[in-house]
């Protein structure tokens, strides 16, 4: 995940995402139309070949179904090097939309002015969501958890100002007991304003730590409007090393994303994408082919 951070290139915090939670394609008789159940993909899952071609990419995506893309290459006010006007064009001309951002907000130094250009540019694009989707190893303890979650919140409140929700991605590591607390529910979930903050929870990392997300949406109703559909080739007892070798196609593993889809109304979703940390390990497009056939042809019409 280091090399996340490097494709990043962020200074700030964001993210955007959006989808339809009762399809118009759930319909018999003709072939539906996978764009319309609003499926997205998360833009790291293909990052090699957007830093090779951006217009092009994004147009296999749009022909693949997806209806929503969810960036994660922001620096200087530009996405993947384009202004965000630049960007959300490309985007509507292929019949999709640019509605979530991943970058980060550093621990070191938070300034209301760069969250405010974070901001600023992430309106311009049009985006709904940006998310938070990491944190280094040296960050990684109480301490570090406290300053940050305070950060977070005083730039969820400036990016609720441009009508952006701020959120959270998880990995594994946030459920790994810390001087003895879990930090993901006794810092993440219980420090972080809800208002301001809402999480995107990574079904896959969720399940590596040994979390039940259906138990979870119960326990925290409303707080994980965004998610990411991942799936696992392998069962393992909880583990917290940020290890992703059995990541795998939506619906070709493990998981069982229909029980938890059906309790997408507990969870408060809005949005969800497809994402493939191994870049559907050399074959990214027919990764992404294979999930988003899946989740229009099983998993969200179960």
């Amino acid at each position: 995940m280091k090399n996340r951070r490097d494709f990043l290139k962020v200074s700030a915090a964001g993210t955007v995402g959006l989808m339809a939670l009762s399809p118009l394609a759930c319909t018999s008789g003709a072939a539906a139309d996978k764009k319309s159940f609003g499926v997205g993909l998360q833009l790291y899952t293909i990052r090699d070949a957007m830093a090779a071609d951006v217009p092009g990419s994004l147009k296999k995506v749009s022909d693949l179904g997806y209806k929503y893309v969810e960036l994660a290459s922001y620096a200087d006010g530009k996405f993947y090097g384009y202004t965000p006007a630049e960007f959300k064009k490309m985007v509507n001309d292929l019949g999709m939309e640019a509605n979530s951002s991943h970058t980060a907000v550093e621990s070191a130094v938070v300034t209301a002015d760069s969250a405010k250009l974070l901001a600023d540019a992430h309106a311009e694009l049009g985006v709904k969501f940006c998310v938070q989707p990491w944190i280094n190893d040296e960050d990684r303890n109480i301490e570090t958890y406290k300053k940050m979650i305070a950060d977070w919140n005083n730039v969820g409140e400036i990016m609720k100002n441009v009508g952006i929700q701020f959120a959270y991605h998880n990995h594994n590591f946030e459920f790994k007991e810390m001087d003895g607390m879990i930090p993901y529910y006794d810092l993440f979930l219980k420090e972080m304003d809800s208002d301001l903050i809402t999480m995107e929870l990574d079904l896959y990392w969720a399940t590596k730590a040994g979390q039940d997300p259906v138990e979870m949406f119960k326990k925290y109703p409303g707080r994980f409007q965004l998610w990411h559909f991942k799936d696992m080739s392998e069962q393992s007892a909880p583990f917290y090393d940020v290890i992703k070798d059995d990541i795998t196609s939506v619906g070709s593993g493990l998981i069982d994303f229909e029980r938890i889809y059906a309790a997408r109304e507990t969870a408060g979703l809005k949005n969800f994408f497809v994402e493939d940390d191994n870049q559907g390990n050399g074959k990214p497009f027919e990764g992404i082919e294979t999930s988003v056939n899946n989740l229009t042809t099983k998993i969200l019409v179960s």
